[in-house]
């Protein structure tokens, strides 16, 4: 058993039990409220099997708001489209505001193949756009400070990722590891109001066990037979065992959740948050929690959910990373020197994928 069976009995928890509501998109849901999922990060990392998933979009996401960026301009040039939605919604929306003539939109914010119609551009033309004119990318690219802006700069002169980095490696007992990206003043400037909206962390002493078994992943080598060979007292396995080594764990509290989209895709998010994390203050990671609020599935998504439950899960991969990436720095000094690529994931058995609609 691992979190994918959780994950199977949530969807059909909110096919059972789900209420009739009503949405912002119009499509209408299925909804339960105050929901959990738990996954010990040992048994594997938890992408799940019995659909394909989009790992790049997960790791280009993350580093995206790692990044502090709030432009769709990096997501775009990494061929990730989950925000594309929300970011022409926007242009639409402004679009009807739009009266010829009066300034609100300069010509190239327009497609001008009618001489005589200003239009606006076509989803495909508008991502086109963000591809190639810098200028028009400033301006309708950006989300408004979204997730990047609150977690890097909140009110423009807090860096919440580095504040805990820091407060990690000085007082990893505190209880005051949060970030938060509800800023409730910035609202109103979002296209779209956070989902998952905070995050808090946890640290504990490992115990001598714990420390052995971690010690062995580190320094032992798989032999041909699959057995891994150990020694315990080499200088490396020593100085480990002898350290005062830790276990970190996360919880992410989530307002809305789209459970057949959204909700796997921010369980492994956040799970390669905590394995970044861990690096960058020496930590193993233990537990990944997730809190979730109002937890539906759209109307329009409970074919494929039902596809989704006749499938039996495989075991979970296993993450690999790359050995160029600074984990000893900043997390400027992070997202610098590392790729999207240098993120993989090994021994991912799974089931083809299901077309699931996405609402915006």
């Amino acid at each position: 058993m691992n979190i994918e069976h959780d994950y199977l009995r949530l969807l059909k928890d909110v096919l059972d039990n789900g209420k009739e509501k009503e949405d912002r998109t119009g499509t209408g849901t299925i909804s339960v409220f105050g929901r959990q999922i738990r996954h010990d990060m040992s048994e594997g990392f938890p992408l799940l099997t019995t659909k394909k998933m989009y790992w790049k979009g997960i790791v280009t996401e993350l580093l995206w708001f790692l990044r502090g960026d709030t432009n769709i301009k990096f997501l775009v040039d990494n061929d990730c489209h989950i925000w594309d939605g929300d970011a022409y919604k926007k242009y639409k929306k402004e679009w009807s505001k739009y009266v010829p003539g009066d300034g609100s939109f300069k010509e190239s914010e327009y497609n001008t193949s009618k001489p005589y119609e200003a239009i606006p551009y076509t989803k495909e033309e508008f991502i086109e756009k963000i591809k190639t004119d810098d200028e028009f990318t400033k301006k309708w690219g950006d989300l408004g400070p979204v997730y990047g802006k609150q977690w890097r700069n909140w009110n423009d002169n807090i860096d919440q990722i580095s504040d805990l980095i820091k407060q990690l490696k000085e007082n990893p007992d505190s209880r005051r590891l949060l970030v938060s990206a509800w800023n409730a003043s910035d609202l109103p400037k979002m296209t779209l109001p956070p989902c998952h909206y905070g995050f808090q962390v946890y640290t504990r002493e490992l115990s001598y066990n714990e420390k052995v078994h971690e010690a062995r992943k580190r320094f032992g080598f798989e032999l041909e037979d699959g057995t891994i060979t150990f020694d315990i007292n080499t200088k490396e396995s020593v100085e480990f065992l002898q350290s005062s080594q830790r276990g970190i764990s996360l919880m992410y509290n989530a307002r809305s959740q789209d459970v057949p989209l959204g909700t796997p895709f921010n369980i492994a998010s956040y799970a390669l948050l905590l394995e970044i994390i861990g690096k960058m203050v020496n930590m193993v990671p233990d537990e990944l929690i997730g809190n979730l609020g109002d937890t539906h599935i759209y109307k329009n998504q409970i074919g494929g959910v039902k596809e989704q439950l006749t499938r039996e899960p495989y075991s979970l991969p296993k993450l690999e990373i790359g050995d160029n990436i600074n984990f000893d720095g900043t997390i400027d000094d992070f997202v610098n020197s590392c790729l999207i690529s240098d993120f993989k994931i090994i021994e991912y058995e799974t089931h083809p994928t299901i077309k699931i609609p996405l609402s915006n």
